[in-house]
């Protein structure tokens, strides 16, 4: 609490009253002696040595309450008026915007504000003031007045200092494979007062990234950070977590924001493998996951011969109607690769034959591939 002790100089006017009363009252009456008129005179300085105006320096967060405290303590004089002014962001020119009259009665000079919510008590000489949902306009000096008497008007002056906590975000800045560098992610922390300081912790990472910090400060006094992280995108960096800390006097404790690197990539080549005899299943490797479309090359399927549940396809009947060629399609928003898978049911209680293969093999190897399924490579017949 700051206290402001009133000087002599704030009482010399009723001292000076008193010393020209006292002197006329000896031109008049000099059997009356000099000590008494400078004893009085004494104890009057005295009192207003002794009368102190209470403050202080209010800090909030920004949207919380302020009290501003304001009160008198070490006099007998008689409180007549409190008077309230304030020069703001929002009211540069220092001006009265609210008095308190005997009785606890508040009145607002331009304009009412219900944010503000008197809680001293005019008996006590205590003027402090609440003030609800503070924002940056309020930031400013505050300067609370007692009207006294005999002493006149005291004052104390409470500076209001707001902090503003950051908006913050990670933004993904979705690379694709390369061998150059690029920016992965950006972390901001944005509009705080003061500055935040904005960090990454890369951990086994290392010297694979790197990073960048840069502020913008605006006219209202808030900052923006901005932190940024680079890197090659490889797929063996694919998948690595980091994180951005966030810290600063606005914030009641620091704010950690969990990031997995993220290295975007089309289907690679699609390879189709084989789960049982009837079931096979559509292998790729891409970013974001690939999505599977099963078709069959000049039909449509029978819904009761064939299941197929996104990579995996199913057989659900071996018979010659499944003969043909199934095409398996990995996409996302990337790219898209497919995969061929060759079927064959034999007559009689032959197992199903099949062969699989990329699409972007060759018609030699496709014809290769027929060649070895009609000498019979590709067939087990069971017996009966």
């Amino acid at each position: 609490m700051a206290r402001k002790k009133i000087r002599w100089m704030d009482g010399a006017v009723p001292f000076l009253c008193v010393f020209l009363v006292s002197n006329f009252i000896l031109s008049k009456f000099s059997m009356i002696p000099c000590r008494l008129v400078l004893l009085a005179a004494l104890l009057l300085s005295r009192d207003a040595d002794a009368l102190q105006v209470i403050g202080g320096s209010v800090t909030v967060v920004q949207g919380d309450t302020a009290t501003l405290p304001c009160h008198v303590t070490d006099t007998n004089d008689d409180l007549t008026q409190i008077t309230w002014q304030r020069r703001t962001r929002a009211k540069p020119h220092n001006d009265n915007f609210i008095t308190i009259q005997p009785g606890n009665r508040l009145q607002f000079v331009h304009g009412h504000d219900d944010r503000f919510k008197y809680i001293g008590n005019f008996n006590d000489k205590n003027g402090t003031l609440q003030l609800s949902s503070v924002t940056l306009k309020d930031e400013g000096s505050y300067t609370c007045i007692f009207t006294l008497f005999p002493s006149g008007n005291q004052k104390t002056e409470i500076p209001l200092n707001l902090l503003v906590p950051p908006f913050t975000n990670i933004k993904d800045n979705l690379p694709t494979l390369g061998t150059e560098e690029v920016l992965f992610a950006t972390c901001t922390a944005a509009g705080s007062k003061p500055p935040a300081e904005v960090r990454w912790l890369t951990g086994a990472l290392g010297d694979k990234v790197r990073t960048t910090t840069n502020s913008t400060q605006y006219d209202n006094d808030t900052t923006t950070t901005v932190s940024s992280l680079f890197g090659v995108p490889t797929r063996e960096i694919n998948g690595h977590q980091v994180q951005c800390v966030i810290s600063g006097d606005s914030l009641t404790k620091e704010e950690t924001l969990p990031f997995t690197i993220q290295v975007y990539f089309s289907p690679t080549e699609v390879n189709i493998s084989v789960i049982s005899e009837d079931s096979f299943e559509c292998v790729t490797e891409a970013n974001p996951n690939a999505n599977f479309t099963w078709s069959r090359s000049g039909q449509s399927f029978m819904q009761s011969a064939v299941k197929e549940e996104g990579a995996k396809l199913q057989l659900l009947s071996l018979t010659a109607y499944l003969n043909g060629l199934y095409q398996c399609e990995a996409a996302n928003s990337y790219g898209i690769k497919h995969g061929q898978l060759y079927v064959h049911v034999a007559s009689g209680a032959c197992s199903a034959a099949w062969a699989s293969f990329g699409l972007l093999l060759s018609l030699d190897v496709i014809g290769a591939t027929w060649f070895f399924y009609k000498s019979g490579r590709f067939q087990k017949c069971l017996r009966q």
